[in-house]
């Protein structure tokens, strides 16, 4: 076999169908990242030389490991037939057509081989146990009625690792969490059950969530022919509890993982990366994906649309504080029943009345989401504490991104003393920002869970609205940059607050029945 030949003293332990393996993905790595393009980085040294059939095939690289490393790192499959995954697979997606494979890796489709159902329990992919849930951190307990339960989606990152890429040591798997089963606050009055009724229609389901998770996968796969170290995550709203039916999904690609986890410059490398990633997209994937498009912005994205799902995607590069932010705001979802509720009918409002736009100088869903965690933590009986200060080792900077995903399973439930119902907190919420909320001194900070001075920095100056991103201590409200657009905000939240106050009704701010169809 010519695979053979690429080692010039053979491993007795290699068996013929790793080299097919590793030859085969060779041959399929068509693409090599100049050195001179980056000097600095890890993208600097191609995976071959260009005679690389005079060297030893496994000493080319230092990512590259000894013969039984390889084998043993072979995503443990160690009772799996390899032989039948040396053979070229078309790709199935959905009811797409399969795309033609003849110079392509090989790939899994969404079904299952009939085949691989027989294999051993240590051959498939195994559900872990959550970790031991601590007792609830109790600050009053209050009685929670009524037979609403939702339960908590469980996380989906699994990782897979594909075949073509088995030379690279496979990163460990991210666990699925077991869902927490979560009751729904008691809505006595009619403006709480009008929002429970839209939290309960628009809330994002597992199966949605399940679509952008294997359209996340077989994009990692692909991904990794370009960068074989690198990983996707979801991110944003998809997976930190405040999503909806209509979210779009957001993806993260981190070019490789920490120890050796490098910044990037999001004006040349970001670029030049989502600059490969597109062309790929457009030349491999247009049987399943549609309309991807570069935006060169500050920070550049891949925007797409997976034909399956029908969902929209978002792709950028190294935006690793959005995959920290992702899980703290998870984690502040579940802490209390009445967060989640709250913050969907808020987004909704504010889309209702063309304020939750970044692109078009008003509030992003993130600043938001962080405008409702800050009112919850600064009544006079807190609904939430800041989880960041109680729990500084579960949310340090410092943690791995492989191990971030384990922040929520390690708070237990947040029991405050406050009562208020939805209703009530919602009006709250308007009358705050409307009246109470000094604009022109505070910044919003739910790391402290308090407004503090707005510091003297040059990103927060002829600033009008100023929220601090949790860890880098950005803002993420810069994109209000007009005082047009700022007096246009501050006076939806007056209108908003006054009418709500006086009709106790949430159509008056929201016509409840046009939010639902639009999900």
């Amino acid at each position: 076999m010519r695979g053979v030949w690429f080692c010039e003293e053979r491993d007795p332990n290699l068996n013929t169908n790793s080299v097919c393996l590793y030859y085969r993905w060779k041959n399929t790595c068509s693409l090599l990242v100049n050195k001179s393009m980056f000097p600095n980085s890890i993208l600097g040294r191609p995976p071959f030389t260009p005679n690389h059939q005079q060297h030893n095939f496994f000493a080319l690289s230092p990512t590259f490991y000894s013969h039984q490393q390889l084998i043993d790192a072979q995503f443990n499959f160690q009772n799996a037939d390899l032989s039948r995954a040396v053979s070229l697979q078309q790709l199935t997606y959905g009811n797409v057509s399969p795309i033609p494979t003849s110079t392509s890796p090989l790939f899994r489709g969404r079904k299952r081989l009939s085949d691989e159902k027989n294999l051993p329990l240590d051959g498939k992919r195994q559900r872990f146990h959550s970790p031991h849930q601590e007792p609830a951190i109790v600050n009053h307990i209050v009685p929670l009625s009524g037979e609403r339960r939702y339960s908590m989606p469980p996380l989906f990152h699994t990782h897979y690792v594909p075949d073509i890429v088995r030379c690279v040591p496979p990163f460990r798997e991210i666990p699925i969490l077991e869902p927490r089963e979560i009751t729904l606050p008691e809505a006595k009055d009619k403006l709480s059950q009008q929002i429970l009724e839209l939290f309960e229609a628009c809330q994002q389901q597992v199966s949605d969530l399940k679509k952008k998770e294997l359209c996340r996968t077989q994009l990692q796969r692909e991904i990794q022919l370009l960068f074989p170290q690198s990983r996707l995550f979801l991110v944003g709203s998809s997976l930190n509890g405040f999503g909806t039916r209509s979210s779009d999904g957001d993806l993260c690609l981190v070019v490789k993982e920490e120890p050796c986890f490098f910044q990037v410059n999001q004006k040349t490398e970001a670029r030049h990366i989502l600059t490969l990633v597109h062309k790929h997209f457009c030349t491999r994937l247009s049987g399943y994906i549609e309309r991807p498009q570069l935006i060169r912005a500050k920070v550049p994205i891949v925007k797409f649309r997976d034909k399956v799902s029908c969902v929209e995607f978002d792709l950028n590069v190294n935006n690793i504080v959005g995959i920290r932010n992702t899980f703290l705001l998870r984690t502040y979802a579940y802490l209390e029943n009445r967060v989640r509720p709250l913050v969907l009918v808020i987004k909704k409002w504010a889309s209702h009345h063309d304020i939750n736009d970044a692109s078009r100088g008003t509030l992003s869903s993130y600043s938001l989401v962080l405008m409702v965690l800050h009112y919850l933590q600064t009544l006079p009986e807190p609904i939430l504490p800041s989880i960041q200060k109680i729990y500084p080792e579960s949310f340090s900077p410092a943690i791995q991104l492989h191990l971030v995903h384990q922040a929520p399973c390690n708070v237990p439930p947040y029991l405050s003393k406050n009562e208020s119902n939805l209703g009530d907190l919602l009006l709250g919420f308007l009358k705050y920002y409307a009246t109470e909320f000094d604009w022109n001194n505070q910044m919003i900070s739910v790391r402290e869970a308090k407004a503090i001075p707005r510091p003297d920095g040059i990103e927060w100056r002829n600033k009008y609205i100023c929220v601090e991103e949790p860890f880098d201590g950005t803002n993420t409200a810069r994109a209000v940059h007009e005082k047009q657009k700022f007096d246009i905000i501050k006076d939806q939240f007056l209108k908003s607050w006054h009418r709500l106050k006086n009709k106790r009704d949430l159509n008056s701010i929201l016509p409840l029945r046009a939010a639902i169809l639009q999900r």
